[in-house]
C-alpha cells in the first residue's frame, strides 16, 4: 500500500459508550493485528493519557501521540495527527471515556467525538455485551443518531459468552444498519494489570507487555473482520491537513529561532519510574536547538555528560521511592544542577522527586516540600496562568494542562508559585525558584511551542 500525502491516511476512531468496555484491548489489539500484515499503523490516543500509548507503540514500532483538544485546541488536532501518520497505511485512534464524554461542563470538547469529526473518521463503537443480548440494538442506534455529524460505521461486540450470546446479539443488531465488524470472547487472562492510576505502564512490565500485546492481536485477528475495518479507514474522505511541524512552530514562536552556538544536552529522565512525556515536547526541545538525552534515574548515577538543562515529566515515583532514594550520587547530581541555575522543567513525578522526601524517603531536596501518597484523586483539566518568571513561561503567560495524581505536598507550592487556577476552585499551585520550574501541572508544549524555545535559551545563558 503507498502512504498518502497531508493526514491523508486511512483511519479509525475506536470509541465506546463508557469506560471499562475494552477500548484499550481492542485499539491495541487492532494496531498489532494490522502491524502483523505488514502495515505501517500511525498510534495516536485522544485525551491526556500516558499508559496508554506506551502500549500502542509496542503494537507498533512507533511512538504513540496524543490528541487533545482542550491542551492544544481544536485547530492542532488534524495537524497533529497528520503528522504522526506521515508515511504510514493506516492510523488507528483511541478513543477517551464514553464516545460524547469530555471536559467537564464544555459540551463536546476533548471528547472522542470530537476528534472524529476533526479528522472525518469512522467511528468503531466497541460495546460490552456481557450483560444484555436484545438491548445492544437500541444502545448501538442511540449512539449511531445522537449526532449525525459522527459516523458510526460499525460495532465490535466485547465480552461476548457464548456462541448462543453472540446469535442474539447478531440478530438483534441485524436491522441496525450498524455492522458488526468483530466478536471478542470473554478473555480474563490477556487483562492488563491496573493499580491507583490506571493500567501499570509498558516500561514496568516489558516482558509481560510484549505478550499482553501479542495475545491482543491474536484474539482481533480471530475475533474481527480486519478486511472490512481497513475497507471503513479507508473509506474516510481526505482530510487535507499540513503536517504540524516542531520546527515550523518554534520557528513562528515569539523570540529568536534558532540563536546558533553550540547545542545544549537537556537531559530527559525516562525509565520506569518516569513514564509519562509527550513526544512532541522532545521534538521541538531538539528543534529549539538541544541535543536531548534520555536518562533513567533508577539507574544512572550521574546525569548525561554537558546537561545544561534538565526536564523530569510525570510517573510513578511513589512506587520506586526506595530505589530513587538509594541513587543519591544522581540525586546529588540533581541538586547541583539546580543550585547552579540551570533550566529545570518537572511536572507531577518530577516534582515529587525534586521534594526534600517522598513517603519519607529522601529524594533532591530541592524544593523545601514533602511528598506523601494519599487517598484523594486530583484528576481534571485546568486553565492556569503563569505566576512568576521561569524557564518555561514568562509571568502572566496562559496555559491548559492537566492534573491527575494521588500524593499531597507540603507545602504545595512556594514563595513564588509556578501558576495561578481557578478550576476546581481558585489556587496556586507549584514553584519557581532560580532556574527550577515544578508543579504538578502536565502541560503540552505544541500548543506553547514557544517554552521550548524558552527554555533551550535558558541553557545557553
Amino acid at each position: 500500500m503507498v502512504a498518502v500525502p497531508r493526514g491523508d491516511v486511512p483511519r479509525l476512531v475506536i470509541a465506546a459508550p463508557s469506560s471499562g468496555a475494552g477500548k484499550t484491548t481492542v485499539a491495541t489489539g487492532l494496531m498489532a493485528a494490522f502491524a502483523s500484515r505488514g502495515l505501517a499503523v500511525s498510534p495516536h490516543k485522544v485525551g491526556p493519557d500516558y499508559i496508554d500509548p506506551g502500549y500502542h507503540a509496542l503494537a507498533t514500532g512507533r511512538p504513540g501521540r496524543n490528541l487533545d483538544a482542550f491542551m492544544c485546541g481544536t485547530g492542532l488536532v488534524a495537524p497533529l495527527f497528520a503528522n504522526g501518520s506521515r508515511g504510514c497505511d493506516l492510523a488507528v485512534v483511541e478513543g477517551v471515556m464514553g464516545l460524547f464524554d469530555g471536559a467537564s461542563g464544555q459540551g463536546e470538547l476533548a471528547s472522542t467525538a470530537q476528534a472524529a469529526k476533526l479528522l472525518k473518521a469512522p467511528v468503531v463503537l466497541v460495546v460490552d455485551a456481557s450483560s444484555q443480548s436484545r438491548s445492544v440494538a437500541a444502545l448501538v442506534h442511540g449512539f449511531a443518531s445522537w449526532d449525525p455529524e459522527v459516523r458510526i460505521g460499525g460495532v465490535i461486540l466485547n465480552k461476548v459468552a457464548s456462541d448462543r450470546h453472540e446469535a442474539l446479539l447478531r440478530e438483534a443488531l441485524g436491522g441496525s444498519g450498524v455492522p458488526v465488524l468483530g466478536v471478542l470472547r470473554r478473555a480474563e487472562a490477556v487483562a492488563t494489570p491496573s493499580r491507583h492510576l490506571g493500567l501499570v505502564p509498558v516500561a514496568e512490565r516489558r516482558g509481560d507487555a510484549v505478550e499482553a500485546v501479542e495475545a491482543q492481536g491474536a484474539r482481533v485477528r480471530e475475533g474481527c473482520d480486519l478486511d472490512a475495518l481497513l475497507a471503513l479507514a479507508r473509506s474516510a474522505p481526505p482530510l487535507g491537513a499540513e503536517p504540524w511541524s516542531a520546527e515550523e512552530a518554534v520557528r513562528l514562536s515569539d523570540g529568536v529561532y534558532g540563536s546558533g552556538g553550540a547545542r545544549p544536552v537537556v537531559a530527559v529522565a525516562g525509565g520506569a519510574a518516569f513514564t509519562f512525556s509527550y513526544a512532541e515536547q522532545a521534538e521541538l526541545l531538539a528543534a529549539a536547538g538541544a541535543d536531548v538525552v534520555p536518562f533513567d534515574p533508577l539507574r544512572d548515577e550521574k546525569l548525561p555528560e554537558g546537561t545544561r538543562g534538565l526536564v523530569i515529566g510525570g510517573g510513578f515515583p511513589e512506587v520506586y521511592a526506595p530505589e530513587l532514594s538509594a541513587n543519591e550520587a544522581l540525586r546529588e547530581a540533581v541538586a547541583a544542577l539546580a543550585r547552579s541555575g540551570a533550566p529545570v522543567a518537572a511536572e507531577c513525578a518530577g516534582l515529587l522527586y525534586l521534594a526534600r522526601s517522598l513517603d519519607g524517603k529522601p529524594m533532591c531536596g530541592v524544593l523545601d516540600a514533602d511528598a506523601r501518597m494519599s487517598q484523594r484523586l486530583t484528576l481534571g483539566y485546568r486553565d492556569a496562568v503563569a505566576l512568576s518568571d521561569s524557564p518555561v513561561a514568562a509571568a502572566g503567560t496562559r496555559m491548559r494542562g492537566h492534573e491527575f495524581h494521588r500524593t499531597v505536598l507540603e507545602p504545595g507550592a512556594g514563595p513564588s508559585p509556578a501558576w495561578g487556577m481557578h478550576v476546581p476552585e481558585k489556587r496556586v499551585e507549584g514553584f519557581v525558584r532560580g532556574g527550577v520550574h515544578a508543579s504538578y501541572l502536565h502541560t503540552h508544549w505544541a500548543a506553547t511551542p514557544g517554552a521550548a524555545r524558552r527554555f533551550v535559551r535558558h541553557c545557553r545563558v
